[in-house]
């Protein structure tokens, strides 16, 4: 009879801001081989600033920290950290007291890093127990506060179907970029969730959500759903990515003051003046700079690494919640485009899925 999946639950308390863990390695030590009979894993981090890299991103990178390092540290330098970004005057964060406004990281960095980069709250690999499952810490330490990290693994063998749906969310907006929060009441997506899992029976699973086909020019990410970071941060970064760059990262330049300022008529300076600059600093490889400066260079046409779908954990574990999925506090699935949808509309296509 094959076994049934298994839940665990690991906390983690990062050493740096910035930290490469290995989650295997931590299983290992917890519970020894207790996964090893287990032909899948899912991966689930609770945070915003803090998550995972796919299984494929990992073996082109060698399931090696000396790579994953320097790939995440180039992004790090197109957001360099409190570079005047809008999350991160505490003088506009009026849902904050001024006990949470001295306790509040400067952070944004960490969270456009983690959407540009790829990160996911949730990833699933074939599991290899001698194969690391990185977790990529962005913000672990600030001032002399040191964060408390939650993650979930669940192992399992397979899945099966238990429902398939289609949602239409509105989209309407003045904007030709937005950011719309999946989890806001208006739209019933989460209450509608919530009651197809209590009929599903479902214990241990996921929920897939992915853009339909024809979508076109939006993607999706979990991450906090915060007005400035989502209204302002964001939106400025995929308009014109070279241009932002530039601005909020002068430094990474020799000569900060002979930046043209006329951003557009000198792309091909600046960008040049940048690719070199990454390929002399982040020993990555140059196909790697090459991708991050393509995108850098063909504003909106491109979402950075967005993507088209995100999974969301189901747990019948005690603590859970109500609604049974596992989420932080502050995580919120995203919808973001930068170009406004026909009809105002973005189709989903939903599927539930129980871990057996």
């Amino acid at each position: 009879m094959a076994p049934q999946p298994v839940e665990l639950n690991l906390t983690i308390r990062p050493q740096r801001r910035f930290a490469i863990i290995d989650i295997a390695e931590l299983i290992r030590q917890q519970v020894g081989d207790e996964l090893r009979p287990f032909r899948k894993a899912a991966y689930c981090s609770f945070h915003t600033t803090a998550g995972y890299i796919e299984q494929g991103t990992s073996k082109r990178l060698g399931h090696s920290r000396k790579q994953i390092d320097p790939f995440i540290r180039a992004i790090q330098k197109i957001f360099p950290y409190n570079a005047g970004y809008f999350h991160d005057r505490m003088q506009l964060r009026d849902e904050l007291s001024e006990g949470e406004k001295e306790r509040e990281p400067v952070n944004a960095d960490s969270h456009l890093t983690f959407i540009a980069a790829g990160l996911k709250n949730c990833v699933t690999y074939i599991h290899r127990p001698e194969e690391p499952v990185y977790f990529i810490e962005l913000d672990g330490i600030y001032k002399h506060y040191v964060r408390s990290r939650h993650t979930a693994v669940m192992a399992y063998n397979r899945t099966e179907i238990v429902q398939r749906s289609r949602v239409e969310i509105p989209v309407y907006g003045s904007h030709a970029i937005d950011a719309f929060n999946l989890k806001d009441p208006r739209y019933g997506l989460f209450a509608t969730l919530a009651e197809r899992l209590r009929q599903s029976g479902i214990d241990k699973g996921c929920i897939d959500i992915r853009l339909a086909p024809e979508e076109k020019h939006v993607g999706m990410t979990v991450n906090e759903y915060e007005t400035l970071l989502m209204r302002n941060d964001l939106p400025q970064a995929l308009s014109d990515p070279l241009r932002y760059v530039l601005q909020r990262g002068k430094r990474l330049l020799r000569h900060p003051a002979s930046i043209p300022g006329k951003m557009h008529a000198y792309a091909a300076y600046d960008s040049l003046r940048f690719y070199n600059e990454l390929l002399d600093q982040v020993p990555v490889g140059r196909s790697i700079i090459d991708r991050i400066v393509s995108v850098l260079s063909t504003p909106a046409q491109r979402i950075l690494r967005l993507k088209r779908h995100i999974r969301l954990l189901v747990s019948d574990s005690p603590g859970t919640g109500a609604d049974r999925i596992l989420q932080g506090t502050y995580q919120s699935p995203i919808l973001v485009q930068h170009q406004p949808a026909a009809g105002g509309v973005r189709t989903l296509d939903i599927t539930l899925r129980r871990f057996v």
